[in-house]
């Protein structure tokens, strides 16, 4: 694939907000380092989403908590999808689809018609959950699937999606990518026995 990779805003925005959920609420390695689950999950919820350009909500603990599970659901889609099974990505999506009774509907913007996916309520929980499930659908369901990815600097487990022009980017941050770039430029460096 050549070119800039080009998802809808509000596809961008679902996915951003997967990344975000995942990397913020499910437990694994961040940066060389153990990452516990929060313990404020209402908080992380709300960083989550004022990381991609929201405006923070009051998040009630149970919908925090739900938010929580449904996070280490689309971990699963994108490690799966990141080592090429496919198979085990589309099930976990349609399996979420199905729980959070995601649903198309045309919403109208400043500039005309855009399309959009909700739960059975526009909760926040609903709405995201729904909507996240739709973005990881449309990138699986699509050449895009490869863009879903997991980092490579060792011990972290942070989850990205790809959006670089040559869809070659292996790390969740700049941060890891240098870490892993000033290991192995220490490696050449020490003397060989």
């Amino acid at each position: 694939m050549t070119g800039q990779v080009s998802f809808d805003s509000h596809t961008r925005n679902v996915l951003a907000a997967s990344v975000e959920y995942v990397n913020r609420l499910t437990p694994g390695y961040s940066g060389g380092v153990p990452f516990d689950a929060p313990a404020d999950a209402a908080q992380a919820v709300s960083d989550a989403l004022a990381a991609i350009g929201y405006p923070r909500p009051s998040v009630r603990t149970a919908d925090a908590r739900r938010l929580a599970a449904l996070a280490a659901r689309m971990r699963i889609v994108f490690e799966a999808a990141h080592s090429g099974d496919l198979d085990r990505a589309a099930a976990e999506i349609n399996a979420l689809l199905l729980d959070t009774n995601a649903r198309p509907q045309l919403d109208r913007r400043e500039n005309g018609w855009s399309l959009h996916f909700h739960g059975p309520d526009d909760g926040l929980v609903n709405g995201w959950a729904a909507g996240c499930a739709a973005g990881l659908a449309l990138a699986v369901g699509s050449e895009l699937a490869g863009r879903l990815g997991v980092c490579a600097a060792p011990q972290c487990d942070r989850v990205f999606v790809d959006v670089s022009r040559n869809g070659q980017r292996r790390f969740c941050s700049p941060q890891c990518q240098s870490r892993v770039k000033a290991a192995a430029h220490r490696a050449r460096q020490s003397p060989t026995e």
